[in-house]
């Protein structure tokens, strides 16, 4: 990655991760304020502070740290330190367990807020999306073995609507989580309509990374495209044998190529093995070789060269719609997007734990940063998709019940309520020690993921 890349990819990055924190610290904030709570500190980030300023009547100090991973909302604690009598009452601790519970869980609920107030944007304003037409299915998938035919466009999954790709793919996964038998009603090119019963019971949750529609041999139509290059990955196959955007490829080991999906099978077909390409550039022949890299796709194990093809305007009006709502319809489908996204997050975190998923699933800094930067050129809706998920993502893992984590002081909270008394302060050390653990170790895994995703490409 060359650095205007990596500074592309980084900026997106950090202004996630600052509006995530700031709208979650601020939840607490406004919820300590709204209680009456003093507030001693506003942080961004984590270790030396590198720069601060005192505002309001508190004089609360707002700071940003060295370590950005993170933030938090210091409050006046007797357990922190010595508090003046007169302000007491303005202690945390001193709360009632609905007061504290409140300042606590407001946390998480900003990162929900941020969400829906998003989606509602984003629904509103409209964005464009994919249609939701299938491509023939390979060979030997569930959706060939059903007989679903080329370019039939999807109308709904199970008695849901769909409208385009996205909602089908999200209607799909969900349901081939629990093995469900998926009815598809589609509409075929001569506009007969048409229904399809595609078992789900061979969805492989190992290979949730990968696209999970393509598993079942949903993939996506692609109106016929000619030869010719748009844009070449940085640091792949192609980029590396010298392909330049533009690129018209005429040859593949003397074979004659006028279609992109030619060009996509000759390479898919020869993972490992060096192709001659003949192509044209500024009205010059010109002879290259290249490599198409392996890389796995359910059970199958596929060559990728780093190439995609140039589009015209007649191709992407085939392929996509524009889809938007109304105020009120845009607020109720950002509820239910919020809450079909925080539920599907409790679901997967639960197959993790009970090991019918994999731990690979698990996302740390690295991919994160790289879903933000992809999403980020792609345009200000994707970006803000992205924010959107990643905020739910946030709101989810603070409320698990994990000791130094929100989830955890609502579960202590929860406890003192029932019993009539605090948690004692030795419960409060170990399940610390606890928590930290838990933290570390889920840290560990993603880092570990990171980097068996940065070394295996």
């Amino acid at each position: 990655m060359n650095p205007e890349s990596l500074a592309w990819y980084a900026g997106a990055f950090l202004l996630a991760l600052a509006v995530l924190v700031v709208v979650h610290e601020m939840g607490h904030y406004l919820a300590a304020r709204a209680c009456n709570v003093k507030v001693l500190r506003f942080a961004f980030g984590f270790g030396k502070v590198l720069w601060m300023r005192r505002h309001g009547s508190d004089g609360t100090e707002w700071a940003i740290s060295a370590f950005p991973l993170g933030g938090y909302v210091k409050m006046l604690d007797e357990r922190e330190g010595e508090v003046p009598s007169a302000e007491l009452p303005r202690a945390f601790n001193r709360q009632s367990v609905g007061r504290r519970a409140f300042i606590v869980a407001a946390g998480p609920a900003a990162n929900f807020l941020l969400a829906i107030v998003l989606y509602w944007v984003l629904f509103m304003h409209g964005v464009t999306e994919l249609k939701p037409r299938l491509g023939l299915p390979p060979a030997g998938t569930p959706a060939a073995m059903a007989g679903i035919g080329d370019g039939v466009t999807v109308r709904s999954v199970n008695g849901k609507p769909i409208e385009t790709w996205q909602q089908l793919r999200w209607e799909v996964m969900q349901r081939a989580l629990d093995k469900e038998v998926l009815q598809l009603e589609v509409i075929s090119l001569q506009r007969e309509i048409g229904v399809y019963r595609i078992a789900s019971d061979r969805f492989d949750l190992e290979q949730l990374e990968k696209d999970p529609l393509r598993l079942l041999g949903l993939v996506l139509f692609r109106p016929p495209l000619p030869a010719v290059v748009g844009r070449v990955q940085p640091n792949s196959a192609a980029a590396l044998a010298g392909f330049s955007d533009g690129d018209r490829v005429l040859s593949i080991d003397g074979k004659a190529i006028s279609e992109w999906k030619q060009l996509a099978a000759v390479a898919g077909a020869a993972a490992g093995r060096q192709l001659a390409f003949v192509v044209e550039r500024d009205g010059r022949q010109i002879e290259l070789a290249a490599t198409p890299r392996m890389t796995e796709e359910g059970q199958h194990k596929i060559g990728r060269l780093g190439l995609m093809a140039k589009e015209g305007k007649g191709e992407a009006f085939e392929m996509t719609t524009e889809v938007s709502y109304g105020p009120l319809e845009s607020i109720d489908r950002a509820l239910q997007q919020t809450w079909d996204t925080s539920i599907l997050s409790l679901r997967m975190m639960g197959r993790m734990l009970t090991g019918e998923l994999s731990w690979k699933n698990l996302s740390g800094p690295v991919t994160i940063a790289d879903y933000a930067g992809q999403s980020a050129r792609l345009g200000a809706s994707y970006y803000l998709r992205f924010l959107a998920l990643i905020s739910i993502s946030l709101g989810v893992l603070n409320l698990l019940p994990v000791p130094v984590l929100d989830g955890g002081h609502l579960m202590y909270y929860l406890v003192e309520f029932l019993r009539g008394g605090p948690v004692s302060e030795r419960a409060l050390e170990i399940g610390q020690q606890i928590g930290f653990a838990l933290l570390a170790l889920l840290m560990a895994f993603a880092f570990y993921n990171d980097i068996n995703r940065l070394v295996s490409g």
